[in-house]
């Protein structure tokens, strides 16, 4: 499905302006880029509801959507011209972030199958990039994560936005204004955060679809 609106400013400022901020003792001032969780997430804008991640409508961005007949979501990709990002969400503890780890674990595991990756500091934080073999010939990767509130989001760019962040644009965007809605039931460290179809779309679905 195409899910897109008209462009707005872009408004991004540095990684480290999303922590909230207590001044004379008010509350906390909302992020001022996302990736935002749920009870932080800036109202009037339109987002698809794929259960544990809100995707902003972004001109020009496709979502595209893998799910078994039951609605359940295996894939989040997001393309744009020669680029895509690919998404995934994952519970982390209250306590501490996961990305150092999970960073660490995906350079290992490129590197078992003979690929390797290097670190790179991008406007996330630590990042990984890496040029692997598919069926299609060489693919270069970059590999991008998001600690927040109990959650982790992991995104993956492939085209020309992995080589070039400046190219990633309306990708970036809708990552920049991302919504991760966790819940509150205890779940493993790791464990992806569950992603189903919009009702609408899942009663329309029988076998699995790409929405």
């Amino acid at each position: 499905m195409i899910f897109s609106r008209k462009r707005a400013g872009d408004g991004r400022q540095a990684r480290d302006e999303r922590s909230a901020e207590v001044v004379d003792g008010s509350a906390a001032e909302a992020p001022a880029r996302g990736p935002y969780d749920v009870s932080e997430a800036p109202d009037g804008v339109q987002r698809l509801d794929l259960g544990s991640l809100h995707i902003p409508a972004v001109a020009d961005v496709e979502v595209r959507v893998q799910a078994d007949p039951e609605g359940v979501i295996q894939q989040v990709v997001l393309v744009h011209g020669q680029s895509a990002l690919q998404l995934g969400v994952f519970a982390a503890p209250r306590s501490e972030g996961i990305w150092d780890e999970v960073r660490e674990e995906i350079r290992q595991s490129l590197f078992n199958d003979g690929a390797a990756a290097q670190e790179a500091q991008g406007e996330y934080g630590p990042e990984l990039h890496a040029r692997v073999r598919t069926p299609d010939g060489l693919t270069d990767l970059r590999f991008v994560g998001i600690d927040g509130p109990r959650w982790m989001v992991r995104g993956v760019y492939q085209g020309a936005a992995a080589t070039d962040p400046s190219a990633a644009g309306p990708l970036r965007e809708c990552l920049d204004g991302l919504v991760v809605d966790r819940g509150q039931e205890a779940k493993p460290v790791r464990e992806p955060l569950p992603l189903r179809l919009p009702r609408e779309v899942a009663e329309q679905a029988g076998p699995p679809v790409e929405a």
